[in-house]
């Protein structure tokens, strides 16, 4: 068994294994386990049973997380490499025919379910459920004359005065925040082959969006930061951002929401097409432990 920090030179795998996997799962992307490589403690680790990624839950348990698609004639090999008290994290739903038959538990946390939109829906913003939506966007426009620009290295200083408005803006420290993970992402941006925009009010760096292909019909947002002043400013960047997107993406992925209320709030607001579950299997317990 051979165990890793995760770093940038294990980029180019883990890519390529994500692309196999084919897995909806904000997870399955390089960037995203970068830049929370220390919230996580990510290691990158390689048994038999193939390459797994070692991490810390935000509740503390401990986790491995499959690297490619699972085969059945794997599962037995992957379990045994479980300590006590460990998971598989985060399995899809469509893997857990793999796991019929084993003595596992298979248990979920609506805290870490993924947020998913077709891009129709966030382009548009019809229908009754989003009614707030499009009043609070039609307002932005009638108040304000906003540009749209791709993210480019000679806007990354504009996003930077964007993002820590935004954190005082929050009222947080920012190890309270994902300041310093989006932080990292404007550094390294292009080396984390990372894609985005930045909307300007008036001249003025209003908000920026960031995100990645994490399958080949789905574009994950990993950060969307914009300042408070401007209402409806999110709004206008999501359906913006949904309506330049190639259309080979029918879906936009808006991540977990970590439990966190107002996250949950926000993210039901714009009526989820379908909420992700991600699953744990683990030993399954027995009724002396």
């Amino acid at each position: 068994m051979k165990t890793e920090k995760l770093s940038l030179s294990h980029k180019d795998l883990l890519r390529a294994k994500f692309l196999c996997a084919g897995a909806p799962l904000s997870e399955y992307s390089f960037a995203n386990l970068y830049l929370f490589r220390e919230v996580h403690d990510y290691h990158v680790m390689t048994v038999p049973a193939g390459i797994f990624i070692s991490g810390r839950a935000y509740d503390g348990g401990r986790f491995l997380m499959p690297t490619e698609m699972l085969r059945q004639e794997q599962v037995d090999e992957v379990l045994h490499h479980l300590k006590d008290g460990d998971y598989l994290f985060p399995v899809p739903e469509e893997w857990l025919p793999f796991f019929d038959g084993k003595n596992v538990s298979v248990e979920f946390s609506e805290d870490d379910s993924d947020y998913v939109y077709t891009l129709e829906k966030l382009s548009t913003y019809q229908g009754h459920k989003l009614h707030g939506q499009k009043n609070l966007l039609n307002q932005f426009l009638d108040r304000y004359t906003p540009e749209a620009k791709p993210l480019t290295q000679d806007r990354m200083q504009e996003a930077l005065h964007v993002l820590d408005v935004w954190q005082a803006d929050m009222g947080q420290p920012k190890e309270a925040t994902d300041y310093f993970p989006c932080r990292e992402a404007l550094d390294r941006y292009d080396e984390l082959v990372l894609c985005g925009g930045i909307y300007y009010v008036e001249n003025e760096p209003a908000g920026f969006v960031i995100g990645e292909e994490i399958r080949p019909d789905m574009f994950a947002l990993h950060f969307a930061k914009g300042k408070r002043k401007f209402k409806g400013l999110y709004q206008y960047m999501y359906n913006h951002f949904a309506k330049i997107l190639p259309k080979q993406y029918a879906f936009l992925n808006f991540e977990q929401d970590l439990g966190k209320l107002a996250l949950r709030i926000a993210k039901s607001s714009y009526d989820p097409d379908r909420i992700l579950k991600k699953y744990r299997v683990g030993a399954a317990r027995t009724a002396t432990q």
